[in-house]
């Protein structure tokens, strides 16, 4: 069995396609979509690059997870919740 992560650039309505896509390949046991921080991870008997392959024919812009996407994650989501909009505090 093989776990597989990808990074792949979508929003909520792009889910449907992307388990769309994955459905046609065998081997796949579970999908499991992060959309906040745009991770896919596939866990399966299929090989990484068909998994790859299959989710840029759909159409989504994808690529293999890395440790810099989760720093660059971790960063990210800290300085947005220091940047939320407070009226009290705009000028």
């Amino acid at each position: 069995m093989e776990i597989v992560e990808l990074k792949v650039e979508m929003v909520c309505v792009h889910e449907k396609r992307l388990r769309k896509c994955l459905s046609k390949l065998r081997g796949i046991e579970k999908v499991e979509v992060d959309t906040n921080c745009q991770k896919v991870v596939v866990t399966g008997y299929t090989h990484k690059n068909k998994i790859l392959k299959a989710v840029r024919r759909g159409g989504l812009k994808a690529d293999f997870w890395s440790a810099q996407n989760e720093l660059l994650n971790a960063y990210v989501s800290a300085n947005y919740a220091s940047l939320r909009f407070n009226p009290f505090n705009f000028f």
